[in-house]
């Protein structure tokens, strides 16, 4: 039932919807190898719990509000963000940094800035990161999509390029890129680069690089000579704190302004913003892992691609992403059902799209049960 005090278009789409075994207490979701939301596979260590431990026992007070002004966090983020692009350590400083809520509620922000009450439409190249979407959407905000190129998933620059100088009423004002490319694994190509800075002033870049930490690719030595462009990042994925909820934009201290505006009051919890800090203050030993999720990644794709019924991008993530070549007998999308179908009955939650299977590098011994369940789902197959 519709509600007659409700939107009418928001009944049109479906919201984001995480994997119900992917965040349970119930125990049966130890069974499962959960490799479907490119969280880390490692959770923090002994001593950091205990240090995080000790603050809430002795330095957050529950009856008060937290820090609104995130001062402390912003500026250790930023000696981050200097320090990990070789950039002097006055380049970036705390008022290039807004805190948010997760990258979500930073997303929803600048289309807040940009976009709302019919001043602009938001332009994004699937298959990519869906929140963008499904955020502008329940803004009211229309949104523009364009494809990708089938072999090496870079944007077809000359569709977004005919969108931008077509769509008028209202015309686009913000383009979304991931950097790399979320479920495909890939980062952003040295024409795309080009055509992003051949973009007007009025509009707006977001570069989204929450797996920076895997590929070691920025564009934020680019932010000076580009104050219409903005990076976010994300302490969900390498730093491995997806459930504080803690992301992060870095950008032209004007645009940082705006979004200070906007967003909601001790938005933040005080817990999440001491977990953050005490992330980045030990960054050293919370990235240590990296190496051997690399490793594993190399690992599952030598081992995945001799199988002929399989095509496997190269990636720059924490994660790989699979299809199904054209040949096999059963239609695809009704075998990459069967495929995921029967990785859940045996154990390992991955994602599931309409285009491939995206599968999170997790532990070695994850790792080693997925690999074969998936063979043991590929056997299913006629090809």
């Amino acid at each position: 039932m519709m509600l007659p005090f409700i939107r009418s278009d928001l009944n049109q789409f479906s919201a984001y919807k995480p994997h119900p075994s992917s965040n349970t207490s119930e125990p049966a979701a130890t069974q499962f190898d959960r490799l479907d939301t490119n969280e880390s596979p490692y959770d923090l260590p002994s001593e950091i719990k205990e240090k995080l431990a000790w603050t809430f026992q002795q330095v957050i007070e529950s009856n008060r509000y937290p820090d609104g002004g995130h001062e402390a966090l912003k500026e250790a983020i930023a000696e981050y963000v200097n320090e990990s692009a070789n950039l002097s350590s006055s380049t970036f400083t705390a008022a290039h940094i807004s805190v948010g809520n997760g990258s979500d509620e930073l997303i929803r922000s600048l289309l807040i800035a940009t976009c709302l009450g019919g001043e602009g439409s938001v332009l994004v190249a699937n298959p990519t990161f869906s929140m963008y979407a499904i955020l502008a959407q329940t803004l009211g905000i229309t949104v523009v999509s364009v494809g990708r190129n089938e072999s090496n998933f870079e944007i077809d620059l000359k569709a977004a390029q005919s969108a931008l100088e077509e769509t008028q009423n209202p015309p686009i004002r913000v383009v979304f890129v991931v950097h790399p490319n979320s479920p495909t694994a890939n980062s952003l190509t040295a024409a795309e680069v080009t055509w992003l800075k051949s973009l007007p002033e009025e509009i707006l870049v977001v570069i989204d690089e929450a797996y920076f930490e895997f590929s070691q690719t920025s564009l934020v030595g680019e932010l000076a000579q580009h104050p219409n462009w903005v990076v976010l990042r994300t302490f969900s994925k390498a730093f491995r704190l997806a459930a504080m909820r803690v992301g992060y934009c870095v950008g032209h201290p004007d645009a940082i302004a705006i979004l200070e505006k906007v967003r909601l009051p001790y938005n933040l919890p005080s817990f999440s913003l001491a977990s953050a800090l005490v992330a980045v203050q030990n960054r050293q030993l919370l990235l240590s892992s990296i190496p051997q999720t690399l490793s594993e990644r190399s690992k599952l794709i030598m081992a995945l691609s001799p199988h002929p019924a399989l095509e496997i991008a190269d990636s720059d993530t924490n994660f790989i992403y699979l299809r199904l070549k054209p040949k096999t007998s059963q239609p695809v999308n009704e075998a990459l059902k069967m495929i995921n179908q029967t990785l859940t009955n045996e154990g390992t939650l991955i994602r599931s799209l309409p285009g491939g299977l995206r599968i999170t590098l997790g532990t070695p011994e994850e790792n080693s049960r997925t690999l074969t369940r998936l063979k043991t789902a590929l056997a299913k197959l006629e090809y």
